[in-house]
């Protein structure tokens, strides 16, 4: 049995767990004998079965779109919330809630996708404009860029009373996830398994835009490819469930020390481990204090700044040695 196997297996394991945590008790034997009753059998498929789901699809999905941020910017420490992407997307799912409130979702993500592609282009054109004598200045100007949009979203939210919507949005949350509100991952999901098929594309952009031309890339094409996966992706996971910090930076990191820059092998086990901390910090949100549920966003934001605290030491400890 390979690795991957033993990995796909942690996570249907993860999966099956999901489906019975939570405050109506569902038995996972109760359900093979059929000793559940219509109450139960509804929880379950609408509730349960869906956040099972969307669990899996937006942890793969923001894991995957975190690694090609990556390659795309060649920088490690750059993820769609460290570079202003989320903030634009949010700006641009406020936008249109405020002017156009009754547009379907499909729509209101697809401008909020057209906003992150735009946010994303305005921070590697600041990239290509301010000298980067070290690794750690990109994500900084992400984090100011991102600072001044959530700020704009701030103030058109207090002024136009979106505050509630806004607070909702940047705080990732799976707790109201019903059948009928979350199909939309699965398009986040295709196009994690687009970036795999354009992986070995992005491992040539990642060495440089003169190395990769001069090997037969268009590089300017490819780039494009990786911003819209990467937009898209962040749309979606938004749309959907709201905002999930630091995973798109910590996971492509830890696959890496173990696999190395060739995206073909990583993407499928970036995805695995992405869906299955996910899984694995959404359960303990809701055993730590059960009944009560504490949101995913909160888990992953203490794990992942602890992570995150570990990389940029070992960045540096490398970097002195």
């Amino acid at each position: 049995m390979t690795r991957l196997t033993i990995g796909l297996c942690l996570v249907f394991a993860l999966a099956g767990l999901s489906l019975f945590v939570g405050v109506t008790e569902i038995g996972p034997l109760d359900l093979l004998r059929g000793d559940v009753d219509a109450q139960q059998v509804q929880v379950l498929l609408a509730s349960r079965v869906p956040r099972t789901l969307a669990l899996v699809l937006a942890g793969a999905s923001t894991a995957v779109a975190g690694m090609v941020m990556q390659m795309i910017v060649r920088n490690r420490f750059v993820e769609p919330s460290t570079a202003g992407t989320v903030e634009s997307a949010m700006l641009g799912l406020l936008l249109i809630t405020l002017f156009a409130p009754g547009l379907p979702l499909m729509a209101k993500m697809l401008v909020a996708a057209g906003f992150a592609l735009a946010g994303t282009a305005l921070f590697l054109r600041i990239l290509r404009m301010v000298p980067l004598r070290d690794v750690l200045m990109v994500p900084l100007v992400g984090i100011m860029l991102g600072g001044v949009i959530g700020a704009v979203c701030t103030f058109i939210a207090y002024r136009w009373g979106l505050l509630a919507s806004l607070g909702a949005w940047s705080m990732g949350d799976f707790s109201g996830v019903l059948r009928g509100r979350y199909e939309l991952l699965w398009i986040a999901g295709a196009l994690a398994v687009a970036a795999w098929f354009a992986a070995d594309r992005l491992t040539l952009a990642a060495m440089g835009r003169d190395m990769s031309t001069n090997l037969g890339l268009n590089y300017r094409a490819t780039v494009v490819i990786g911003l819209v996966i990467v937009s898209l992706v962040s749309a979606t996971v938004l749309v959907s469930v709201g905002t999930i910090p630091f995973l798109g930076l910590i996971v492509p990191n830890i696959v890496s020390l173990r696999m190395g820059d060739n995206l073909r092998r990583a993407v499928p086990w970036v995805g695995i481990t992405g869906a299955g901390f996910v899984l694995a910090c959404d359960i303990l949100g809701r055993t730590i204090r059960e009944p009560y549920e504490i949101p995913i966003a909160t888990m992953l934001g203490l794990i992942g700044s602890v992570v995150f605290l570990y990389l940029l030491l070992r960045t540096r400890h490398n970097a002195a040695a």
